[in-house]
């Protein structure tokens, strides 16, 4: 189901990122879960997908999710 709030998302993306790593999950989910319409794993693709799209711009540095350094 698409997510209309960060503080809907599941409690292990919400507590642990950021707001905007929550806000990137969040978006990258919804956007994924409308791709994958029919699809039987439509939920399972769309949180690889929103994951796949956070470590694109964080990173877990001492047990914290930070920004990536550009470059």
């Amino acid at each position: 189901m698409p997510y209309s709030r960060n503080e809907d998302l599941p409690s292990a993306v919400h507590s642990h990122l950021p707001p905007h790593a929550q806000d990137i999950y969040r978006a990258a989910f919804n956007h994924a879960f409308a791709a994958h319409d029919g699809d039987p794993r439509q939920e399972e693709a769309a949180h690889r997908i929103a994951w796949a799209a956070v470590k694109r711009r964080y990173e877990k540095a001492d047990g914290q999710w930070v920004a990536r350094s550009p470059g």
